[in-house]
């Protein structure tokens, strides 16, 4: 099994910033791509960024040039950097990781809430 935590989430006025990260654990040879997704009240889990262990990123398009994912592999942790927040950015967020090929099998942290105040 893979376990996923969490941290970073909080309360931040629009134009702010929040950094969160999720480190991995357990049997990480399960995984090689890492990210995020979001859920807002009412609506459908999104895709909001994710990287490879070689380091390729791919991001929403409501996201693009705002926020920044990255990883440590030594410390098996993703992070993802989100400036300029908008109060459309307010949701729970949730670390994800698969491994790329073959049937995918998705890991799933326990979510963190970023609140975005107008």
């Amino acid at each position: 099994q893979v376990q996923l935590v969490e941290s970073g989430g909080g309360l931040v006025q629009a134009g702010g910033s929040l950094r969160l990260s999720c480190a991995a654990s357990g049997i990480i040879f399960r995984i090689n791509v890492m990210g995020w997704y979001r859920q807002a009240p009412g609506k459908q889990r999104e895709f909001v960024a994710s990287i490879t262990s070689a380091g390729l990123t791919n991001y929403a398009d409501s996201v693009k040039g705002r926020f920044t994912i990255s990883r440590d592999n030594a410390k098996n942790t993703v992070y993802l950097q989100m400036n300029s927040l908008k109060p459309e950015d307010t949701a729970v967020y949730y670390c994800n990781a698969y491994r790329d090929g073959g049937i995918r099998i998705n890991y799933w942290g326990q979510g963190t809430q970023v609140t975005v105040s107008s």
